[in-house]
């Protein structure tokens, strides 16, 4: 790890800090297959998870939050109105928007979802795994249902793109994630293949760059804390199984790991490449 690297960890870990000392609320009109998960991973790490997409209520719930995560894992169309005016609330308040575009190179009407955002909502990050970065940069990209085809090649240079194109944090996630903006960029080298063995890990970042994002103004270091935070703990969680032990008890020790992180976890175990 570079110099560059080093001088970005006492940031990157003062962000767990802050979330454990000030407890941001964290709005999430997210994914049902998820969002327990996302609940969860939230208040292991020591925010307040609120999981509010009642139409009459978005407004009312994201003004008392810190950020707001919006996540097209299940879209319905009360659920897509109920994020373009949580967002557009937002935006108005000056409060950071996550957005996963879950599946939207396999479904129209999620890329057509993704696009409405954008045109309505300005949004601070955009995290999503290769085949759905690739797509919403405008290239052809393969995938499996909300999964995948695509490896890593040329995604540093597409997040980058996509970053300047819409003035944003860019996050790939994969066998190495990539956090960039249109000046910067950094290569996490942390995670283990089991987190992309069980369902929500996925959604669970977006969740926690949501509370990373509500604590800090550095929304590019804020991207890349969120990453950490669940490629760290998928570490630790692997390193506690034993003998025949698989995803299901893999899953609960990632719960227990993010819950015991702490700042010097993150200080002393994170791998970054500077780019």
């Amino acid at each position: 790890m570079d110099k560059k690297s080093t001088a970005y960890l006492s940031k990157i870990a003062a962000i767990l800090q802050d979330i454990k000392e000030n407890r941001p609320l964290v709005h999430n009109i997210t994914n049902n297959v998820t969002i327990n998960d996302c609940a969860n991973a939230l208040l292991a790490i020591g925010a307040s998870p609120v999981m509010a997409d009642e139409l009459s209520e978005v407004e009312e719930m994201v003004s008392q939050s810190s950020a707001l995560v919006l996540n097209l894992g299940t879209p319905y169309p009360a659920t897509i109105a109920a994020m373009i005016r949580a967002g557009e609330k937002a935006n108005v308040l000056g409060i950071p928007v996550v957005l996963d575009p879950v599946g939207i190179g396999a479904l129209s009407i999620r890329l057509g979802t993704f696009h409405r955002l954008l045109e309505r909502v300005k949004i601070s990050v955009i995290k999503g795994n290769m085949s759905e970065i690739k797509t919403a940069a405008g290239y052809d990209a393969k995938s499996k249902g909300v999964d995948s085809c695509e490896d890593m090649t040329g995604g540093l240079k597409i997040a980058r793109e996509l970053a300047s194109k819409q003035d944003c944090i860019v996050a790939v996630t994969g066998a190495r994630d990539i956090v960039a903006d249109s000046d910067r960029a950094l290569l996490i080298k942390n995670g283990h293949q089991m987190l992309s063995e069980v369902t929500g890990t996925g959604c669970m970042v977006g969740s926690l760059i949501g509370a990373c994002c509500g604590v800090s103004k550095n929304t590019f270091l804020a991207a890349v804390a969120g990453i950490l935070l669940m490629d760290i703990a998928g570490e630790k969680a692997y390193r506690l199984l034993q003998e025949n032990d698989g995803i299901g008890t893999f899953k609960t020790r990632l719960f227990d790991s993010l819950y015991n992180l702490t700042a010097d976890n993150l200080q002393k175990e994170a791998v970054l490449d500077v780019e």
